[in-house]
């Protein structure tokens, strides 16, 4: 190793860096796993989890629970415009996206959920929730909620197979009820995942995630969705659009 005078977790990160600068890694490779880097390196797992870690931190690892150790590929750029497009925005940077839906349900507007919808607290609202997915890696969890007085039959089996379909909000929202998508505000946030979505997204409890709660209308300003995109802060970074 170059530096024998450091410590040895950061002898081997200099070793990893080398190999994924120098092409070994490449983007979106897997790293073998914890007990042959341990033995080619001759250290113990904790001394290789030190450097895993620091290479974390730098930005040039990503661990993913289940699947191991990977290089981190260019962040995926999420444009916040006026026009709500997610899929778009993915696809444009060559990402192939997918969705799983979560779950779908009634349920009374709590106060956040009234308030993003400019209803009355308890007015019933149609919650649909999917799993994003960028070159089949779980990246987003993402909530919307909106007014069954618009939209009664939403929730209908038919209605829920056409979004399934057609994987894009926007698009659905079209051709099933002739209605645009325009984004009116977003606020971003950033905080702890929760163990919920951790769950979803492949990601330990201790990891930062975006948080963008957005107010969408129609082309008439009726409000007809409050959003919530819980986005992997390891992966994502947002682009407001002006």
């Amino acid at each position: 190793m170059d530096d024998r005078s450091s410590p040895l977790y950061i002898q081997i990160a200099q070793q990893l860096r080398q190999s994924v600068h120098g092409g070994t890694y490449r983007v979106n490779e897997r790293l073998p796993a914890e007990s042959q880097l341990a033995e080619r390196f001759g250290v113990n797992r904790h001394t290789l989890r030190q450097a895993i870690a620091l290479l974390k931190q730098e930005g040039l690892l990503r661990i993913e629970r289940g699947r191991g150790t990977f290089v981190t590929a260019a962040p995926i750029r999420y444009a916040i415009g006026k026009r709500v497009r997610y899929n778009e925005s993915l696809k444009a940077q060559g990402l192939t996206v997918r969705f799983e839906l979560v779950r779908s349900l009634e349920l009374p507007a709590t106060e956040s959920v009234a308030k993003g919808l400019s209803l009355k607290v308890g007015t019933p609202v149609a919650l649909v929730e999917r799993l994003g997915y960028a070159d089949d890696v779980p990246i987003s969890v993402g909530t919307g909620y909106f007014p069954l007085m618009l939209f009664p039959d939403l929730l209908s089996a038919e209605s829920i197979q056409s979004l399934e379909a057609t994987g894009s909000i926007s698009k659905w929202l079209r051709d099933r009820y002739d209605t645009d998508h325009i984004r009116q505000s977003t606020v971003v946030s950033a905080r702890l995942v929760q163990s919920s979505d951790a769950r979803l997204l492949a990601l330990p409890l201790n990891q930062p995630i975006l948080l963008a709660e957005s107010v969408n209308v129609d082309q008439k300003g009726r409000v007809i969705e409050y959003g919530v995109a819980k986005l992997r802060g390891d992966r994502m970074e947002m682009v407001f659009d002006n």
